[in-house]
């Protein structure tokens, strides 16, 4: 994607299930765990980078110790910053006295994060000040360990508001309204009544305080408290949590929008945001990883026990498909296999645009991340031109000779490395036009590559959202190769609807879709239809969230796709260039081909699998005709 968006973030939670001994004996470090938990962060630092923060917990911690440590940063390097000041940590305490990082039981009196149980957090932050206090893991400390909660997660919820107003009215004073606070509290909250009621119940066995302690370890039931504090909760989520006696959770929305994946042996268990890290810190094969189904929650109780388990009803699967596109490692199997067959889809719109001129047509891809689905795509050329020259071979009847077997087989896809990207730009220019300037020269060409005036120029993009760097930056530079004409070809569909369930994308007058539809609009004195979905909106604003309709979707009615990309084409050429210019848009029926198991469309169709984004989009659509330009699930 030539557009920046930040979006979902990223989870880690392991569990050691031996002793510390088994990993020293195996592996030869007493650094097992917190070796894997940063080979499984940094291998999923593509879903975070705005901070990063991990916790563990040790048990059977005697009093007086401190059984759980947490270290967060926002820096540059947090992944890097993390895990360095851990390990000087170790070495200080094992300076003049290296045979302590062998004792195992030593250092779990005194290191760090020499615990049995971590989680580890990658943030983007969606919403919010990008400080350290934002980062996950969240603590709910208590001096009881089964009320202490360490929380982290991939999640957006649309119903903030009505959540916090719930823990008001349940007599909290929570101090803050992110939504992040809000599920800590409310599972908090569940987890004290949880607490009290066993209390209560073997106070009245008999047992002193003392005793009850471990016996409210024992019989914490994980599952009620999930399935009791998630019970109002709408968005998209992973959340992970440590309890401080030892019980640990991860659960996944009912729709399935946000991913993770589980994986465990008798050494270990993990949970993940993405399944090839899991694949790749234990040397595991892909059938031992499971996905966690839509409404379901891994939970790992003190003692070892695993469970996977259903915590809410689940909802039809609508797991997000724009993670399958763009966010998510193509190192995955499906993945990759998903976008190879997103770039294949592509190539009969694209050889009708090039009127199947293969020879004066050049093909490549910008910007790295659409390498996979440009594979797809020269696959699906090279096919064609084989059936082309098996055609002409047959249409010989016999009579050939080299020279024309040579001319038939000079034709292939003329596929190069067009656009170069140079080292990160820093944005320390204040002044607009000069920052423009730097802008356009993030990306350099291979100069030669394309005859001037001759060649049609196909670049393949991975999705167009904002089309600001397109605009400002790409077509430009490529125009500078003196093409006859440019087409953009992006493997997703048009972006018409904004996302609440993780992803930065909020703002309807950013999405150069809707912009598009808007002055087509205009342009046919159609300001009635404009005015008409503001009316609707405004007046269902009131409304609950189930009640709310998309009203959105009747901007688009009036106008054919190839109408509003047409219209995108002509607002994204640039001024002052001279290659025509046109965009290819993959089509909702092909995408669904190609992610068959992952249906999650609303971005282009607004369909959206919770009430609370016809809320989000009914509002993302007032804030835009008033003017206003903050996120969509601001309230």
């Amino acid at each position: 994607m030539s557009d920046q968006i930040k979006h979902e973030c990223g989870i880690a939670l392991m569990r050691l299930l031996k002793p510390q001994e088994h990993y020293l004996a195996r592996y030869g470090t007493s650094h097992y765990g917190i070796n894997k938990m940063y080979l499984l962060m940094e291998k999923q630092h593509n879903r975070g980078q705005d901070g990063a923060g991990i916790a563990s917990v040790k048990l059977n911690l005697e009093a007086g110790k401190n059984y759980y440590h947490r270290k967060r940063s926002n820096s540059s390097d947090a992944i890097k910053d993390i895990f360095t000041e851990i390990y000087h940590h170790y070495d200080t305490l094992c300076a003049g006295n290296p045979d302590r990082r062998k004792d195992v039981n030593w250092l779990r009196q005194h290191a760090d994060f020499a615990g049995e149980l971590f989680l580890g957090h990658l943030r983007y932050g969606t919403f919010g000040k990008n400080n350290v206090e934002s980062v996950h893991p969240f603590i709910r400390h208590n001096n009881w360990k089964s009320r202490t909660i360490i929380l982290a997660g991939n999640f957006n919820l649309t119903n903030v508001d009505e959540l916090f107003h719930n823990l008001v009215r349940l007599g909290q004073h929570p101090i803050e309204t992110s939504d992040t606070i809000t599920v800590l509290e409310k599972i908090g909250h569940f987890l004290d009544e949880e607490n009290e009621t066993l209390f209560q119940r073997f106070k009245g066995e008999g047992y002193s305080k003392q005793e009850i302690s471990p016996l409210i370890a024992e019989n914490l039931d994980v599952l009620n408290i999930l399935s009791r504090a998630s019970k109002r909760w709408d968005g998209g989520y992973v959340i992970a949590g440590l309890l401080g006696h030892g019980d640990a959770f991860v659960m996944r929305d009912p729709s399935g929008i946000r991913p993770a994946f589980y994986y465990r042996n008798d050494e270990l268990a993990v949970v993940t945001s993405e399944r090839p890290v899991i694949q790749t810190a234990f040397n595991t094969p892909i059938e031992d990883i499971h996905e966690i189904k839509p409404g379901y929650a891994v939970i790992i109780r003190r003692n070892g026990e695993f469970h996977h388990v259903p915590f809410a009803e689940p909802k039809p699967r609508q797991s997000c498909s724009f993670e399958r596109i763009y966010f998510s490692r193509g190192t995955d199997a499906s993945i990759y296999k998903e976008r190879k067959a997103l770039g294949r889809h592509l190539a009969p719109a694209i050889l009708k645009a090039i009127d199947y001129n293969m020879k004066d047509t050049v093909f490549s891809y910008i910007p790295n991340t659409a390498a996979v689905a440009f594979r797809g795509l020269s696959e699906a050329l090279h096919s064609y031109c084989d059936q082309q020259k098996k055609a002409q071979i047959l249409q010989a009847d016999g009579h050939l000779n080299p020279k024309m077997l040579d001319q038939i087989f000079t034709l292939r896809p003329r596929v190069e490395k067009i656009a170069v990207k140079d080292v990160k730009m820093r944005t320390f220019i204040t002044e607009d036009s000069l920052r423009d300037d730097l802008v356009s020269h993030v990306y350099d060409v291979t100069y030669g590559s394309v005859i001037d005036g001759v060649d049609t120029l196909v670049v393949l993009d991975d999705s167009i959202v904002r089309g600001t760097t397109l605009k400002q930056s790409i077509i430009g530079i490529l125009d500078r190769l003196r093409p006859h004409k440019i087409i953009i070809v992006s493997s997703a569909p048009q972006i018409r609807y904004p996302d609440c369930y993780g992803i930065d994308m909020t703002r309807m007058g950013e999405f150069i879709a809707f912009r598009a539809a808007i002055a087509l609009l205009r342009e046919r004195k159609m300001d009635h239809v404009i005015t008409g979905v503001y009316n609707k909106c405004k007046a269902q604003a009131s409304l609950p969230k189930d009640e709310m309709v998309n009203y959105v979707r009747e901007i688009y009615a009036p106008l054919k796709t190839a109408e509003i990309t047409k219209k995108i084409a002509e607002m994204l050429t640039p001024e002052n260039i001279d290659a025509k210019v046109e965009i290819i848009y993959q089509t909702i029926e092909d995408l669904h081909a190609a992610c068959p198991n992952d249906t999650g469309d609303w971005y282009f169709t607004g369909n959206y699998p919770t009430p609370g984004g016809n809320k989000v989009v009914n509002t993302a659509y007032i804030n835009f005709i008033e003017g206003k330009t903050q996120r969509a699930y601001q309230w």
